[in-house]
């Protein structure tokens, strides 16, 4: 697939990259990344750390636990996220906000399709929280994105 000018969508078979522009910068767009309390903001219904380890509670009660496995205030955030290895390296622009960069890797091919569209859904959930404030979650169990919905 390409994306009209000749290029492919996702060229690498191995790697999901998508870039985002935050207004915020570097050091606020890294917290809602490390602090459990920003994460649950947009993340999951909650995605507490203990001893480098985040369990993450989503609201149709799927679970889930990964490591963190860099973690660099401002600059770097990689964790383990449903069997893939994600990181999300972030630079600061001269408008005083930052872009970043997520790369997923480590995943299931069969899964490759579903995992493009997700992170789209979650990066711009994510910066409706960090830049705008806004939720931009339903909050309803019979409402999910394992039910067919745009939802996180």
């Amino acid at each position: 697939m390409s994306d009209g000018s000749g290029h492919p969508f996702q060229p690498d078979p191995e790697r999901i990259t998508w870039k985002v522009h935050f207004h915020a910068s570097p050091d606020v767009v890294y917290e809602f990344l490390a602090d459990a309390d920003k994460r649950k903001q947009y993340w999951a219904v909650s995605a507490d750390e203990t001893e480098g380890l985040i369990h993450y509670r989503f609201l149709n009660d799927i679970e889930t636990t990964g490591r963190i496995l860099a973690s660099e205030p401002g600059r770097l955030f990689t964790v383990e996220y449903f069997g893939t290895v994600t990181s999300f390296e972030l630079a600061s622009c001269d408008d005083g906000g930052c872009d970043m960069q997520m790369s997923c890797a480590q995943f299931d091919q069969a899964m490759r399709t579903e995992l493009i569209a997700g992170w789209v859904s979650w990066l711009l959930t994510m910066r409706a929280a960090v830049d705008f404030g806004v939720d931009l979650r339903n909050h309803d169990a019979e409402r999910t994105w394992i039910k067919g919905f745009a939802d996180n």
